[in-house]
Formats: C-alpha cells, sequence, structure tokens
C-alpha cells in the first residue's frame, strides 16, 4: 500500500496458520492515517478532539460529491454553484480524479487542493466531513497545513484516499467511514462505504 512519505508502511505478519495452530491470524501495523483514513482535529491541535469523543452518528450521513476533475485550486467560486446540495449534506466529498494515479509515485505530489478561502467557504455549513481522492487536502509541505487547520477547527473531519468517485456523481447516498474504536485517537483506517438510495 503506497503511504503519504516519511510514513511507515503497513505490515501483516502470519501470527498463526491453520496447519500450525490449527486457526489462522495476522498481526497488523500500520499508521493511523494509511490507506483511506480520517483526520480528527487531534491530529493538528495539541488540545483537538479525539475520536473516541467524536459522536458516532458524525461518521454517517448524507453526502454529495462534487466534480472538479479540471480544477488545480478549489475556490469559493467554484463551490459556489454546489451550495444547495452542501446545505442538503453532512458530507462534501471532491472529486479530482487523482485516485487515478494510486501506487504510483505522481499520486504524492500535485494533487488538486481547496484554497484556504474555499476551506473557510466550506466550514460555514453544518458539515460532518469532508472527504477527498487525495493523499492530503493540503499541498505537500504547505508549512502549517491551512486547509487542516481551518476544517479541523470547525469540527469536520477530514477523509483522505477515497476512490471510486465517479460513479457516484448526481446519486443520492449516505456515507459511512466509521474508524477503529482507539482511545485519544488522532486519526484512524476507514472502511468508507456509499449506500445509495434505492
Amino acid at each position: 500500500m503506497p503511504v503519504y512519505p516519511g510514513t511507515e508502511p503497513p505490515a501483516f505478519t502470519a501470527a498463526a496458520t491453520i496447519k500450525r495452530h490449527g486457526f489462522r491470524e495476522r498481526t497488523l501495523r500500520l499508521s493511523s492515517h494509511a490507506g483511506t483514513h480520517l483526520d480528527a482535529p487531534a491530529h493538528i491541535f495539541p488540545r483537538g478532539q479525539t475520536l473516541d469523543t467524536v459522536p458516532i452518528e458524525n461518521f454517517c450521513g448524507r453526502a454529495v460529491v462534487l466534480d472538479f476533475t479540471r480544477a488545480e485550486v478549489i475556490t469559493p467560486e467554484h463551490l459556489e454553484p454546489y451550495r444547495r446540495a452542501i446545505s442538503d449534506s453532512r458530507f462534501v466529498i471532491l472529486h479530482t480524479g487523482w485516485s487515478r494515479l494510486w501506487g504510483r509515485e505522481a499520486y504524492h505530489g500535485g494533487f488538486p487542493v481547496l484554497s484556504p478561502d474555499g476551506a473557510r467557504w466550506v466550514g460555514d455549513f453544518d458539515l460532518y466531513g469532508l472527504g477527498v481522492d487525495a493523499p492530503s487536502v493540503d499541498v505537500p509541505h504547505s508549512g502549517g497545513f491551512p486547509v487542516h487547520r481551518i476544517l479541523l477547527a470547525k469540527g469536520i473531519i477530514i477523509v483522505e484516499n477515497l476512490c471510486n468517485l465517479s460513479c457516484l456523481l448526481g446519486r443520492e447516498f449516505t456515507f459511512c467511514c466509521f474508524p477503529l474504536k482507539l482511545q485519544k485517537a488522532e486519526g484512524s483506517p476507514v472502511r468508507a462505504v456509499a449506500i445509495i438510495d434505492g
């Protein structure tokens, strides 16, 4: 699994096998920000909210996927046409098409991001979270992680490394991204799922 540069890659080892022990078990070692994962305010802020204190219902809700496959920086002007859809949602998911580069070195640089003004604009809505199909909501080496800070200060969780978003454009669905139940966690891998309306 590719990970953000500098993050230790996951490791999976056999702790027990059916042949030797009569059952199968694995030891998993991975960063709390490996693969598709979410960030809590404690990821950036020393006294920020940890995942175990976020109400469980805040990890599931109505969502909208917005198409920004032609944008490099997403500004309030790009977002304004979606105001109504955003106001009817608990999660905003930005489809940039960047997940097509998953597994390649190019995935970790040059991806589209929200501008700080775009993050502030989104932060004015009553959202549980914002998701992206890229490794971060901030440009690499951004110095201070401004978009993380703006969103997390508003209590908006960030879900990174999403994929398969094109099939959700124009669809009505519920998005779920439940984290592992870890005490004082600043982040966690998630199984992100879209439950499409019948």
